[in-house]
C-alpha cells in the first residue's frame, strides 16, 4: 500500500513525469495520498461573474495569472484507515467533446503510484459534477473495480442530478450538457453501488463525510481526524479566489449566495482549528492551512515535506 516511502518512486512501468503529480503525508494514522488529475483550462471570469471585469483583471494581475484564461487544478484524495482504502472523488476521465487532454490523468497516475484499483474499498463523491466522477467512466476502470465496492453520496444529490437547474450558473458553452450525460451515464454504470446519507456519514474510523450543500446541493466535505491531527477536502467549496474574496461567484455554483455562506463558514472553522485544508481546484498539491484575514482569509500553503 502506498506510504511516504513506497510513492516515493514511480514503479517501473510507469511514465517518469517531470513535474511531480502526488504527494503523501500523514494525519495521525491515517496516510493521505493528494494525486493531480491534471489541469482544466477555463476563461477567468469563471471564478468571479457576479464582479466588474476590472475588479477581476486587478485580482488576476495581483496573482500574476493570465486575464484570458488559466488553468484549475485537479485534485483527488487516496486515503488508507484501518482495513479502509478510500479514493475521495475521481477527476474528469475523457470527454472527446470537451477537448481537454490535460486533464483526466488519475487512472495512470493512480497506477504510478502503486495503487491497484482493486483495493479501494470505498468512493466518496463530493459531488456529481463530471470532474469529480468522470474517471471511474474511463474505460476498464468499472471491470477492475472490488464487485463490494461501496460509493457514498449525499441523498439530496443524488436526487438533485435527476433533473439539474442551471439557471443559476454561468458556464461555458456545451458544460451544462456534458454535465447532465456525464451524470445520467455514472448512475446508470454505479447506481447499484451508491449508498447515500443524509447529512453525515463516518465511511471509515476517523472519515467523515458531511453535507455543505451550496455548490450543489448535496456538496459535501471530507474530514481525516486522527492523533490530534485533522485535514478536510474541501471539494469545490473554496476555489482559489475565495480567500479574498470569498462572497465572489463562481459559474459552476448551482447556488451561488449559499456557496458563498457555505464557503465563509467552512474557511471560519478552519481557521478557529488550525487544521488542514485540501480542495479541489487550489494549485497542486493544495495542502495549506487558513489564517483570518479582516472580513477575509489567507491560505497559508504547507512547506513541502521530503
Amino acid at each position: 500500500m502506498f506510504s511516504l516511502e513506497s510513492t516515493a518512486t514511480p514503479t517501473a512501468t510507469a511514465l517518469d513525469e517531470l513535474v511531480p503529480s502526488r504527494y503523501a503525508l500523514k494525519v495521525g494514522d491515517i496516510d493521505v495520498l493528494v494525486v493531480s488529475d491534471g489541469v482544466l483550462p477555463l476563461p477567468t471570469k469563471m471564478l468571479g461573474h457576479n464582479v466588474e471585469p476590472s475588479e477581476r483583471a486587478e485580482w488576476f494581475e495581483e496573482m500574476y495569472l493570465p486575464q484570458d484564461a488559466f488553468d484549475w487544478a485537479l485534485n483527488v484524495m487516496v486515503v488508507r484507515s484501518g482495513d479502509r482504502t478510500i479514493l475521495i472523488d475521481a477527476g474528469l476521465g475523457t470527454d472527446p467533446d470537451l477537448q481537454l487532454p490535460r486533464a483526466g490523468q488519475l487512472i495512470r497516475r493512480l497506477g504510478a503510484s502503486g495503487i491497484d484499483l482493486a483495493e479501494i474499498t470505498d468512493v466518496v463523491i463530493t459531488h456529481m459534477h463530471m470532474d469529480h466522477i468522470g474517471g471511474l467512466l474511463v474505460d476498464g476502470v468499472k471491470e477492475r473495480l472490488r464487485p463490494d465496492l461501496r460509493i457514498h453520496i449525499a441523498a439530496s444529490e443524488v436526487e438533485f442530478w435527476k433533473s439539474p437547474d442551471f439557471t443559476r450558473t454561468n458556464m461555458p458553452q456545451g458544460f451544462p450538457d456534458a454535465l447532465r450525460a456525464t451524470a445520467t451515464h455514472f448512475w446508470s454504470e454505479y447506481g447499484s453501488f451508491v449508498h447515500t446519507f443524509e447529512d453525515e456519514h463516518e465511511v471509515a474510523p476517523g472519515v467523515t463525510v458531511r453535507r455543505t450543500g451550496g455548490h450543489t446541493p448535496g456538496h459535501s466535505v471530507v474530514r481525516l481526524a486522527s492523533g490530534g491531527e485533522a485535514l478536510t477536502f474541501a471539494g469545490d467549496a473554496v476555489f482559489a479566489v475565495g480567500f479574498e474574496q470569498p462572497n465572489w461567484h463562481n459559474g459552476f455554483e448551482h447556488d451561488p449566495e449559499e456557496s458563498a455562506r457555505v464557503r465563509i463558514a467552512l474557511l471560519r472553522e478552519l481557521a478557529g482549528t488550525g487544521e488542514m485544508l485540501v480542495a479541489t481546484h487550489l494549485p497542486f498539491p493544495s495542502i495549506g492551512r487558513v489564517s483570518a484575514d479582516g472580513d477575509a482569509f489567507r491560505w497559508v500553503p504547507v512547506f513541502w515535506d521530503f
